[in-house]
């Protein structure tokens, strides 16, 4: 007989956006003997999307009825592709109830389809992502952003953890501090430790050239190499490297996707696009947003709401599908 922790709990996102259709792309294709799946959402609104995306869209898809139903009903309208307050209030109570689902033991980790910051605002949510709202419903004071992705030629795993995630640029080097470097290089030892006993994780630098001996910014020669140093003096068994000027911080990793070496274990960016960057231009369709620090797994695909091509059936569901599949063999 099965139980809920045989089952993944997936919220919807933002129903003007593409979370419906990759979802149910994704969950077309072969999945785990065994893996039940609960869908949060409105229903009438799933049931609508399918029938307009067998009407545009070759690609195969699963049918909304296959599955468990959390049904949360949309109070509006939506019009695919146009950001409004009613698309942003359901998406919120959707990822909420979601979360109060998993955190019930009523899933075995939690994948979510992407959301509108925009739309949240509209709706009165003011929040600079999920991730943030995750870490509030779950008393997380330390959740992370870590995306991962397989590289298509072998077993190489890329492991990328934000030091800082949905902040301004101006605010970066104000929220980076020794502390927070420590708490992030754990929870990326704690997490490449699940593949490899003695890992490899390499830092990026903060300014060009990591700082150039102070000559291009000061905070690697402060603070940052004195934290590296001291936290590698705590963990023998690792192998620390950085910081590593951004600009060639990710050379090995790009080698490594195309299947000519090995990259590190894991990479540390300091902040959101520094990260992002390399991680999209090599595995956009790949890659999965990871949440790190709540009581449970979750994960994302790594693009957004794609409102341009909403409703037209043209989304790929490659990272959505690596989502699904990542949260069933971690989670």
């Amino acid at each position: 007989m099965k139980t809920t922790a045989d089952r993944l709990v997936i919220a919807l996102g933002d129903p003007a956006g593409i979370g419906a259709e990759v979802t149910l792309k994704a969950l077309a294709r072969a999945r785990p003997a065994g893996q039940e799946v609960l869908l949060v959402g409105c229903g009438r609104w799933l049931r609508d999307c399918h029938r307009q995306l067998r009407g545009c869209s070759n690609a195969p898809l699963a049918d909304p009825d296959d599955f468990a139903l959390e049904d949360l009903p949309l109070e509006q309208p939506i019009v695919p592709g146009v950001s409004s307050p009613a698309a942003g209030a359901a998406s919120f109570a959707w990822l909420t109830r979601a979360v109060e689902l998993v955190g019930a033991g009523g899933g075995r980790a939690l994948v979510t389809a992407p959301i509108a910051k925009a739309s949240w605002k509209a709706a009165g949510h003011a929040y600079p992502g999920q991730t943030e709202r995750l870490a509030e419903l779950t008393g997380s004071a330390d959740a992370g952003m870590l995306f991962t992705a397989v590289a298509p030629g072998g077993g190489w795993r890329l492991n990328t953890l934000l030091a800082t995630t949905h902040i301004p640029l101006a605010d970066v080097s104000g929220q980076l501090t020794p502390e927070l470097v420590r708490r992030r290089l754990e929870a990326l030892l704690a997490f490449c430790g699940r593949f490899q006993d003695r890992p490899r994780l390499v830092v990026a630098g903060l300014n060009p050239h990591a700082g150039e001996e102070g000559h291009l910014g000061r905070e690697e020669r402060d603070w940052l190499i004195p934290t590296l140093q001291q936290w590698q003096s705590l963990h023998p068994e690792v192998q620390l490297v950085g910081p590593v000027p951004p600009d060639t911080c990710w050379l090995e990793a790009a080698a490594a996707w195309r299947g000519e070496g090995e990259g590190a274990d894991g990479y540390l960016a300091l902040y959101h696009d520094q990260g992002l960057i390399p991680v999209k231009l090599l595995a956009f369709d790949a890659a999965v947003n990871t949440t790190l620090g709540l009581p449970f797994l979750r994960t994302s695909p790594d693009h957004g709401t794609a409102f341009g091509i909403a409703g037209r059936g043209v989304a790929r569901a490659d990272s959505m599908a690596a989502a699904i599949h990542t949260a069933w063999e971690l989670g």
